[in-house]
C-alpha cells in the first residue's frame, strides 16, 4: 500500500454551459482538507456539487479552477490512470461477460502485474470482502449485494492511496444497505485508505464517517463530526438539513451571558446560548423533537396534539401550539403516558441543546 495520504482541495471550481442559464458553477471556490487515513463523507441534496467534487478528485472531470493536492503532490491535471485511486460507482460498473475474477483483476492487469501477483491480490481482495471462493463465478448469477462486494475488491485490489465512493449503496435495500455500509467502514478502518464518501443519506453517512462536509449550492457549509453537526449546526440550513428539528420563535425577553430567556406563546423558555441577542427582538432556536418532553399538567408550553404516529421504539407527535407546530419524539413510548389526537399537553422545552439564530 502507497500509504495514507493528506488530501487538500484549494479553491477548486466546476462550470457547465446551459444552454438557457448560460455558465452555472456546479462547485463554487471549495477549500477542503481531508486528513491521512479518514473517511470523510461529502453530504448533500441532488445538485449541490457533492458528485461533481468527486469526480474533480479522481481525475474524471477538469476543475475550471483551483487545485487537488495527493500528500503535497499537485494531481490537478494527472489523468485518472495516474492518480492512484479506487473508484466505487453507484453502478458498480462491472464487466458482465468477465468472471468475478477478471473484474477485480481488471485494474492489476492494466498495471502490467504477474499472474502469481494478480491471483494473490484477487484471492486477498475477494477474502476482505467477504467473497471467498466465488471467483469463477459470472456476475450474472450474484446477488446485487453480491455485485456491490466485487466493485468494492476491485477497487482495493490495486491498494490505492485514495478510495472514492459514489452512492454506492443507493441502489440496495435498506437491509444490505446497513450490512453494506458496516462492512465498507470496517474495510476502511482495516486498509486505513484515505477515503471520499459522497451520498444523500444522513443516516448513512452519520454511521460510517469520521467527518461530515455538508454541501449547499457548491459550497461547503459545514463539516464536522456527526455529534458536532447534530449538536452545534452552523445554520439554519445545516440544522434544518441534518435530522428533524423545531424551529421555534420566540420573542426575547432577557438577555446576559450565559443565554436569553423567550417569551413563546405566553411560556418564558430560557436558553443557556451564547448568541448575541437584543431583548426585544424575535428570533427562532432550533431544539431537537427528542430534546423536548411531555411536562406536567399546567407547567410548560401549553399546546394540543395534532398528530401521532407510533414506530416501536419511538412515538412521533406534531403539537400545536398557537401558530407553531413542534415535533416531539417519545423514547420507548410503551414506559410512558400515551398522548391522543386532540389531547391539550404542556411541553419542556430543553435549556440545553438548543440553539438561538
Amino acid at each position: 500500500m502507497s500509504g495514507s495520504v493528506a488530501i487538500r482541495l484549494t479553491g477548486l471550481s466546476a462550470t457547465f454551459h446551459h444552454e438557457r442559464r448560460g455558465d452555472v458553477m456546479a462547485v463554487k471556490e471549495l477549500d477542503l482538507d481531508v486528513r491521512p487515513g479518514e473517511f470523510l463523507t461529502l453530504l448533500g441534496a441532488s445538485g449541490c456539487g457533492k458528485t461533481t467534487t468527486l469526480r474533480m478528485i479522481a481525475g474524471f472531470q477538469a476543475p475550471s479552477a483551483g487545485t487537488i493536492l495527493f500528500g503535497g503532490e499537485d494531481v490537478t491535471n494527472l489523468p485518472a490512470n495516474r492518480r492512484d485511486i479506487g473508484f466505487v460507482f453507484q453502478t458498480y460498473a462491472l464487466f458482465p461477460h468477465l468472471s468475478v475474477f477478471e473484474n477485480v483483476a481488471y485494474g492489476l492487469r492494466v498495471k502490467r502485474q504477474s499472474a502469481a501477483h494478480i491471483a494473490a491480490r484477487v484471492e486477498e481482495g475477494l477474502l476482505q470482502v467477504g467473497l471467498p471462493g466465488l471467483g469463477d463465478r459470472m456476475i450474472s448469477e450474484l446477488s446485487g449485494g453480491q455485485q456491490q462486494r466485487v466493485a468494492l475488491a476491485r477497487a482495493i485490489a490495486i491498494k490505492p492511496r485514495v478510495l472514492l465512493f459514489d452512492e454506492p449503496l443507493s441502489n440496495l435495500d435498506a437491509h444490505l444497505r446497513v450490512q453494506m455500509r458496516t462492512e465498507i467502514a470496517r474495510l476502511q478502518k482495516d486498509l486505513a485508505i484515505t477515503t471520499i464518501y459522497v451520498t444523500h443519506d444522513q443516516e448513512e453517512a452519520m454511521a460510517i464517517s469520521h467527518r461530515i462536509a455538508i454541501m449547499d449550492g457548491g459550497r461547503v457549509a459545514q463539516i464536522g463530526t456527526a455529534e458536532e453537526l447534530y449538536q452545534r449546526p452552523a445554520s439554519r440550513f445545516v440544522a434544518g438539513f441534518l435530522g428533524q428539528t423545531n424551529l421555534i420563535r420566540g420573542m426575547v425577553t432577557a438577555a446576559d451571558d450565559t443565554g436569553a430567556t423567550l417569551d413563546v406563546n405566553g411560556f418564558a423558555w430560557r436558553i443557556a446560548s451564547d448568541a448575541p441577542v437584543a431583548v426585544g427582538a424575535m428570533v427562532e432556536a432550533i431544539a431537537r423533537p427528542e430534546a423536548i418532553a411531555f411536562a406536567p399538567s399546567g407547567s410548560g408550553l401549553a399546546g394540543v396534539v395534532e398528530s401521532r404516529v407510533y414506530l416501536g421504539s419511538k412515538a412521533e407527535y406534531v403539537v400545536r401550539c398557537g401558530e407553531q407546530a413542534i415535533q416531539v419524539v417519545q423514547s420507548n413510548p410503551l414506559a410512558g403516558k400515551t398522548y391522543p389526537v386532540g389531547d391539550a399537553v404542556w411541553l419542556a422545552l430543553p435549556a440545553g441543546g438548543a440553539r438561538i439564530f
